[in-house]
């Protein structure tokens, strides 16, 4: 039988997923915007960009920065550098204000991490599209390609806990995919499906990190 929360030490590491969790993003909108210069609809940027492998090559650090942008600039037709992958990355996320508020209290407890299923690209930008999550994790902010794959494989977050000198049992992982909490969970990691803050608030005070959160 599974132990639960409350009946396991307190852990010592909570990783945070990005996109879902701590903001809310909007990737048809994302993908519209991409597609406008080029008189492209959302669902032929889905095709071009995400059907054929270039999102998932980056994010699993097989492309460079400068290759993932050239890769989609000829597979839209039109120029697509950094300046244009800001804007159409910044449009699509919004920062949850409740997350913003608990994250401050889960650190004041235990250590924290963000890990986050986007290429090296997203990891040169996270000032410039997020400096008040900066703000809060410091230098703990990773895309999963860091440690050689991406989410759910199991050894990205074995390699995150390593990171901070944790056994994977010692860490909690806050997903919204339902597949990345299994992968989590296959690794050893406590985790908790992301659906809204005061669950998982509710989650964590059972793990044993106060009653206050």
């Amino acid at each position: 039988m599974t132990p639960s929360p409350s009946d396991m030490p307190p852990p010592r590491l909570v990783i945070f997923d990005m996109d879902d969790v701590l903001l809310r993003y909007d990737v048809e909108a994302r993908r519209a915007a991409m597609g406008a210069p080029a008189g492209l609809s959302a669902a032929e940027v889905e095709r071009r960009v995400w059907h054929s492998g270039i999102e998932d090559a980056s994010d699993l650090g097989h492309l460079t920065p400068d290759a993932y942008l050239a890769a989609v600039a000829e597979a839209l037709g039109v120029p697509f550098g950094r300046e244009e992958w800001l804007r159409t990355r910044a449009l699509a996320m919004t920062l949850d204000p409740d997350m913003l508020a608990l994250v401050p209290r889960v650190s004041a407890r235990v250590p924290i991490a963000l890990l986050t299923n986007n290429g090296h690209i997203m990891r040169e930008h996270f000032d410039a599209l997020v400096p008040e999550l900066r703000a809060l994790f410091g230098p703990a902010m990773h895309v999963a390609c860091e440690f050689g794959a991406k989410k759910p494989t199991p050894s990205v977050y074995k390699g995150v806990a390593a990171r901070y000198g944790v056994a994977p049992q010692e860490a909690v992982m806050i997903d919204d995919k339902p597949v990345n909490v299994a992968g989590a969970r296959e690794a050893g990691l406590r985790a908790h499906c992301f659906t809204r803050a005061g669950d998982l608030a509710a989650f964590l005070a059972e793990a044993g990190l106060g009653e206050t959160l």
